[in-house]
């Protein structure tokens, strides 16, 4: 019996059971916070009209199967080739074997440099193509890139003012001192409140657009009934007009018929 028993437990291995969060908060501190959305939901806005195009924040990527201790949750990262929509957590696996292929973080002073040099190796091993690094203590930009895919390792880019993704198409700029990031149509990234004080604009034009339409409208009306106002008067003296050429025409009658008479009498009428 114990035999039969053990022979149908061969094979079989238990659940693994891969974690969707370490209980840690997604970010340090308010403009932390800020700038992982901003980034997240402004690149998620270059893709908007794109099926397959997947854009995360603070999300566990578990490259290996069956290793969950093999795991990093970058602060946003893009997987281009796999479609947006919920996740717990992105398990390479189970994603057609894509990596996330651009990586950001966003440092503040909680971070180590082993614990950013461990990061870099792990992006470098499990193929990210380019890792971006944004210190906003120091207000220092850096970015790692493989220049072609199959490339072993990612290089430092040597000057990050002004340069663009060549995957995302989003372009970095540090001229003003602090990280901005903009679109491929030059639009730049913006902040919740900057989003909703420009939908806060957009619906008051909109009212205001309503209002003026509404009282065109009024005025329309207005000049409609003016216009069938002056319509009607038209008509009457239309009528008038009628009535006094028939009562010129009856005149005109009554005295050719008199000049008429007056001949046949023998009287001139034109001398009269």
């Amino acid at each position: 019996m114990a035999t039969a028993i053990a022979s149908s437990l061969q094979g079989t291995q238990p659940d693994i059971f891969y974690p969707d969060s370490d209980g840690k908060p997604m970010a340090n501190n308010t403009e932390h916070a800020e700038r992982i959305a901003t980034t997240k939901h402004g690149i998620e806005s270059v893709f908007a009209d794109r099926d397959d195009v997947f854009v995360a924040m603070d999300l566990f990527w578990y490259p290996v199967k069956g290793k969950p201790r093999i795991v990093l949750a970058p602060d946003v990262m893009v997987a281009l080739g796999r479609p947006p929509g919920k996740r717990k957590s992105y398990r390479q696996w189970e994603e057609g074997g894509i990596a996330p292929q651009v990586v950001f973080e966003f440092l503040s002073d909680s971070n180590t440099t082993s614990e950013m040099a461990a990061k870099a190796v792990f992006f470098e091993h499990y193929g990210v193509q380019e890792y971006y690094i944004y210190d906003l203590e120091r207000k220092e930009l850096s970015g790692l890139i493989r220049f072609k895919e199959e490339d072993d390792l990612l290089e430092e880019i040597p000057d990050m003012n002004d340069w663009t993704s060549p995957r995302l198409g989003i372009r970095f700029d540090m001229s003003s001192g602090d990280l901005q990031l903009y679109k491929p149509d030059g639009k730049p990234f913006l902040s919740f409140l900057e989003v909703e004080a420009l939908r806060q604009q957009a619906e008051a034009k909109l009212e205001q657009t309503r209002e003026q339409l509404g009282q065109t409208r009024e005025q329309l009306g207005q000049t409609r009934e003016q216009l069938g106002q002056t319509s009607e008067q038209l008509g009457q003296t239309r009528e008038q007009l009628l009535i006094t050429a028939q009562m010129l025409d009856e005149s005109q009658s009554r005295t050719n018929a008199l000049a008429a008479k007056l001949r046949e009498l023998g009287i001139n009428p034109d001398t009269l």
